[in-house]
């Protein structure tokens, strides 16, 4: 077997040092003890890196028999006509590597992990395919309230500050796409694809369209009813409090909650009591005996 090296006109095969007919074990084998062999942690010669970076964009492709069919089938047109060896060295670091495959071949790839900081990653694309993909996927986290009533948020893509717009009544798991604010090549642009994921609430717990909120009320609200202020989504309201009312009873305001963005209905809040115990040791002996007698 001989040793992948960096000299022009060099194939996937030619830097792992394998026929075109290798099996998949041979060619894990040969990316292993090339791998361990140019690791920048390991190996500190000028080079090395460079070539570690050829070596797993070789694995990647070679490793995956569908993208080893797409190589197999158009050789170096994948990489806009540059051989092998210029393709990789196109990329500044693994992460520019990592967009650049990924366009050309799509989708996510294995994993290698040798224990350093280059060990494993995700490769993306790059190339001249009419098909490429141009898309940049993301994952964004978005506060509670603005998943509930919408807002604009400016992210950077692309070293570029953008806003957007989060349309309310979001949830996590939900992918917001942002025309043309993607990669570009030949005269086209990609969009922006992001993942949404909402961040926790310390007041408000989310249920479909309906929010769940505990609050606080005094014993002597509880014993005797009384009115309360509530902070909602919408505004501050004063909601009557029944006499007799018990711990955990649940109070519903009527389109409170969160606007559904199909019917544009609006679903509701369900306040949940959480009566205060006063605390015995600041009243007088005769209120305590009071109580004693009659609670």
């Amino acid at each position: 077997m001989k040793e992948g090296n960096m000299s022009p006109n060099k194939s996937p095969y030619d830097t792992l040092g394998v026929s075109k007919t290798a099996s998949s074990d041979e060619i894990k084998k040969a990316y292993r003890r090339l791998a361990r062999k140019y690791h920048p942690d390991i190996n500190k010669e000028p080079g090395a890196e460079e070539k570690f970076k050829e070596i797993n964009a070789a694995y990647e492709i070679l490793s995956d028999e569908k993208k080893r069919k797409q190589y197999d089938a158009y050789g170096e047109n994948m990489f806009g006509g540059q051989d092998f060896g210029d393709f990789t060295r196109s990329a500044e670091n693994m992460d520019d590597l990592n967009e650049i495959l990924k366009n050309v071949f799509g989708g996510g790839f294995k994993r290698e992990n040798f224990g350093g900081g280059f060990g494993g990653f995700d490769f993306g694309g790059f190339g001249g395919f009419e098909n490429e993909n141009l898309d940049i996927v993301s994952n964004l986290r978005i506060p509670f309230e603005t998943a509930v009533n919408g807002g604009e948020i400016s992210i950077s893509v692309n070293s570029d500050n953008i806003k957007i717009r989060i349309p309310s009544g979001v949830e996590s798991g939900e992918k917001l796409r942002i025309r043309g604010k993607g990669k570009s090549a030949h005269g086209r642009n990609g969009d922006l694809i992001l993942n949404l994921e909402v961040e926790p609430s310390d007041q408000y717990e989310r249920k479909g369209d309906d929010l769940y909120k505990k609050v606080d009320i005094s014993l002597k609200t509880a014993l005797f009813g009384g009115k309360i202020s509530v902070d909602t989504f919408k505004k501050n309201v004063n909601i009557k409090i029944a006499p007799n009312t018990k711990n955990n009873q649940k109070i519903r305001l009527k389109g409170y909650g969160v606007q559904n963005r199909k019917s544009k209905i609006y679903g509701d809040l369900y306040l949940t009591t959480n009566v205060l115990l006063p605390d015995i040791n600041n009243f007088d002996e005769q209120t305590i005996k009071i109580l004693k007698e009659k609670l």
